[in-house]
């Protein structure tokens, strides 16, 4: 496994994608970070990582025969992978709030970016960013923030955190196709933040409406029930879960 460890960078997905511009890097190549100045997030959120606190890496994956299409059966297994090396671990309460923040109870624990490259009709290459909160006690202005530290109390070894983590997640990434998506969806669906709850969520438009999460589509769509009864289909940045 080639693992590149770094002092500090603006972000392990940037250089990742830096490095794989200018070089032919390894399937599996891993950097991590022990400083990351400028972590990137979801929909352009930034991500607060404090050195020698946070868990700040990112994975050079290969695949063959993951389909365009069904792309987000590569967040899926990322998603399910955290969330079983944590659990194991023993954080409590792991969920996955649509599409891949890892929650422990109501607060988020860590965090996901990937970011794909198209070859055609399948996926070439992905760049898996992950934030793991570990030891940090204090979220400025983050209220539903957490880490593992505060989920259970105990004070965590970074590397045995990071070795966890990475081990379940190339055993899970390794044998990915999209041709077992439907188990895989069941099985991220089982995961899923307040499925089948009655919550709050706020649209593009800032009006707000109740509904519950049914699920997810056939391309990673969250699936919410109104109170009318219509299942309604949202990507990326057209719904917000308020809780």
């Amino acid at each position: 496994m080639n693992i590149i460890k770094l002092n500090a960078t603006d972000s392990t997905n940037s250089y990742l994608k830096r490095l794989a511009h200018e070089m032919q890097i390894a399937d599996g190549t891993v950097v991590i970070s022990e400083d990351q100045q400028k972590g990137r997030g979801q929909m352009g959120n930034a991500w607060l990582s404090r050195k020698e606190q946070s868990l700040t890496f990112s994975i050079f994956k290969r695949f063959k025969g993951v389909s365009a299409e069904k792309q987000f059966a590569i967040s899926m297994v990322t998603s399910l992978a955290i969330t079983e090396a944590l659990n194991g671990m023993g954080i409590p309460k792991m969920t996955i709030k649509w599409p891949n923040d890892i929650l422990s109870g109501n607060k988020k624990v860590a965090g996901i970016l990937i970011e794909n490259v198209l070859e055609g009709a399948y996926v070439k290459h992905s760049i898996i960013g992950i934030g793991i909160n570990v030891n940090e006690v204090v979220f400025p202005n983050l209220p539903q923030a957490s880490s593992l530290h505060l989920a259970t109390g105990i004070q965590f070894q970074l590397e045995a955190v990071f070795d966890s983590v990475l081990k379940v997640l190339l055993q899970q990434l390794k044998t990915l196709s999209t041709e077992g998506y439907s188990q895989l969806r069941n099985s991220y669906e089982n995961k899923m933040f307040r499925k089948e709850a009655i919550s709050v969520f706020e649209n593009t438009e800032g009006v707000r409406f109740n509904g519950k999460i049914k699920g997810i589509s056939e391309i990673g769509e969250l699936l919410i029930e109104t109170e009318t009864g219509a299942l309604q289909k949202f990507r990326l940045k057209e719904v917000k879960l308020i809780y």
